[in-house]
């Protein structure tokens, strides 16, 4: 179910997701800009073709972040830093891949409701991301656990809501 949705928005790259590509891509092993860019055309069958111009300013902010490190061969690899935010990416995308899962088996409301929270968590991916360098630990620590409560009260409507739609 959830394909489709992609397959509906086609080519259009979220903003902010780039971020999380490459964290991704460098959680399995280390790679230059070079290989990223084309690691991502290759997997996008050239749908998707990340410039340089977005690529290396991104490292370099990742860089500035103490997400990624330079090896001395020109590579860019996980810290370990890198390595925890890219968990917390992954937990969250699971939660949210299964709260979607349950909106899309509602029918049309809960796809209406899936995207328009989509929209909503992609805006705010995208402020984070854009501030996330400027956030102090203790801000970071207050907007992950807000993330993580939001996420269970969601947990907890959905797990409500398919319990009503078994009874019925």
């Amino acid at each position: 179910m959830i394909s489709e949705w992609f397959q509906r928005v086609g080519s259009s790259i979220p903003r902010g997701f780039s971020r999380y590509f490459i964290l991704e891509l460098l959680k399995k092993k280390e790679r230059t800009g070079k290989e990223i860019i084309d690691y991502a055309i290759e997997q996008s069958n050239g749908i998707w073709k990340p410039s340089p111009g977005l690529i290396y300013p991104l490292l370099g902010r990742l860089l500035d972040e103490g997400l990624i490190e330079e090896t001395k061969d020109g590579r860019y690899k996980l810290t370990k830093k890198g390595i925890y935010t890219a968990e917390d990416v992954d937990k969250i995308n699971d939660i949210v891949k299964k709260q979607l899962e349950v909106l899309f088996r509602l029918g049309n409301v809960g796809r209406f409701v899936a995207l328009d929270l989509l929209e909503k968590i992609s805006t705010m991916g995208s402020i984070l991301s854009s501030n996330l360098a400027n956030m102090t630990d203790d801000e970071t620590q207050k907007y992950r656990k807000f993330l993580q409560d939001e996420l269970k009260k969601m947990d907890e409507k959905n797990s409500k809501k398919e319990k009503e739609i078994k009874i019925e």
